[in-house]
C-alpha cells in the first residue's frame, strides 16, 4: 500500500511525457518502386526529430542508408518500416538504397 502513491505518480509522468512525445510526433513517407524512391526528394522541418516510413513496393529487399545522417534500415520486400531521423540542421542530405545504389538515390532536405 505505501508504494502506490509513488506508483500512481511515476505512471502519470510517463504517460504525460508520452502524451507530450505523441504531440510533437511529424511523419513523413517514402516508398520505393522499381528501384526508384518516390518521392525522390523530401522536405522536413530542420532542427526536429521526425518519424519516416519507407514503404518497399519492390518484390526484393532494400537498405535505407544515409552517410549524412544516421539512418540505415532493411526495408523486406513488400514490407514497410519507420524510423526515426534528426533533428537535422538545415541543409540538404543524400541517402540511397545500399543493395542497389547506383540507381537508388534520394535527397532530403531540412528547412
Amino acid at each position: 500500500m505505501r508504494y502506490l502513491v509513488p506508483f500512481s505518480l511515476l505512471i502519470t509522468a510517463l504517460l504525460a511525457n508520452y502524451a507530450v512525445l505523441a504531440a510533437d510526433d511529424l511523419s513523413f513517407a517514402l516508398s520505393l518502386k522499381e528501384h526508384k524512391f518516390t518521392p525522390s526528394q523530401l522536405t522536413i522541418p530542420a532542427d526536429k526529430r521526425v518519424k519516416l516510413t519507407i514503404k518497399n513496393l519492390d518484390s526484393t529487399p532494400a537498405e535505407f542508408e544515409s552517410q549524412n545522417f544516421t539512418a540505415e534500415k532493411v526495408v523486406p520486400a513488400g514490407g514497410e518500416v519507420s524510423l526515426y531521423i534528426g533533428p537535422l540542421k538545415a541543409g540538404t542530405y543524400g541517402f540511397f538504397d545500399d543493395f542497389h545504389e547506383d540507381e537508388t538515390k534520394g535527397t532530403l532536405i531540412a528547412k
